[in-house]
């Protein structure tokens, strides 16, 4: 959904033009669009990470400042723009002011970039979903090929053995991880082959997303009811599940617990600026384009007011599904949840 006809217009009022480019079916779907293309891996794993290295609940205030002050604003614009014009995102920068159609194609360059990226986390996803048709999942065992003999299973160790005490132990994950779907080289001077099950699950990512755009808004308010929802769905049983584990508790006071003295960092609010406008897909284009299928006398400022309470409260809830894992791993580990929740620092 980000790429929708970027370039594309409705010509101000050419009703033929109008009729060829479409719209969205009803304003759920344009809801969903885009909830769907901002509420990712920014709030599922930046987000809850940001929290713990910037202070706990102190990092909220920043974090709201922002939102109110530069995301809401941010993004009512960008939707009004591609509402108004009729356009995508660089054509309507030339309806306002023809020398800042660089913008549009600015946009362009880091919405690629971000497609580019996100697609292979996709085909990871995808080789896990495969490899998880097993009676026994192959990250969770020290029984595969791949292994080596410093891998430990968490559930054949004493609970109150330190895991940090024996540097040369892997766990079965990170194994799997490493060893079989990245097969990571022994240096750079190795460059290793392609890896071609991660390929077929990179080409299926790509067929996946053509289809999902081919016919503009007549395909993609369709397939929003699926893959915009169903995250939420995973969520919630994330979020049930992690709350009822033994330590969850502790995961959740270790993040939500507030250190003001953090707020006089300056690295802190830079964070929570730079979440705000990575989350809610701020100058990206996607926005612009997605406001371009609505009706012109859409209540866009309703729309931004919901839109931005749910993409809030996702990152919100995420915190809550990701601590509550992490206080149970803390607790089945025997270590403190702070040697747990750095290793976050992989996935912001």
């Amino acid at each position: 959904t980000l790429d929708l006809d970027c370039r594309g217009g409705r010509g101000g009022g050419n009703s033929k033009l109008l009729l060829e480019r479409g719209q969205w079916a009803n304003k759920l779907e344009f809801l969903l669009a885009v909830a769907g293309t901002m509420v990712g891996l920014g709030n599922l794993w930046r987000f809850p990470y940001l929290c713990y290295k910037n202070g706990g609940g102190a990092f909220l205030v920043p974090y709201v400042l922002f939102l109110v002050s530069c995301g809401i604003p941010m993004f009512l614009l960008e939707t009004a723009m591609g509402q108004y014009t009729s356009q995508g995102c660089i054509t309507c920068w030339r309806s306002f002011c023809p020398l800042f159609e660089g913008i549009g194609y600015a946009t362009q360059v880091v919405i690629a970039y971000a497609a580019v990226s996100y697609i292979v986390i996709q085909a990871w996803a995808f080789f896990y979903l495969f490899s998880s048709f097993s009676s026994e999942v192959p990250w969770a065992s020290c029984h595969n090929a791949w292994n080596t003999d410093s891998c430990v299973e968490f559930d054949k160790r004493n609970s109150s053995f330190n895991w940090t005490a024996s540097s040369n132990e892997t766990s079965p994950a990170t194994e799997f991880w490493e060893r079989r779907v990245l097969k990571i080289s022994g240096g750079i001077e190795e460059i290793g082959s392609l890896r071609w099950e991660l390929v077929l699950c990179l080409i299926l990512a790509w067929v996946l997303c053509y289809f999902c755009v081919w016919k503009g808004v007549k395909s993609t308010g369709k397939v929003v009811y699926f893959t915009a929802t169903f995250p939420y769905l995973m969520l919630v049983v994330l979020l049930v599940r992690g709350l009822t584990l033994p330590g969850a508790i502790n995961g959740i006071k270790f993040y939500l617990y507030p250190d003001p003295t953090r707020l006089v960092d300056p690295q802190v609010w830079m964070d929570a600026g730079a979440q705000v406008l990575f989350s809610f897909a701020i100058c990206q284009g996607s926005l612009t384009a997605l406001g371009s299928y609505n009706q012109f006398n859409n209540d866009v400022y309703k729309d931004t007011f919901i839109l931005c309470l749910v993409n809030g409260g996702s990152s919100f809830l995420a915190g809550f599904a990701i601590f509550s894992v992490l206080g149970f791993m803390s607790y089945e580990q025997g270590v403190a949840i702070s040697e747990v929740a750095a290793t976050g620092k992989a996935t912001s």
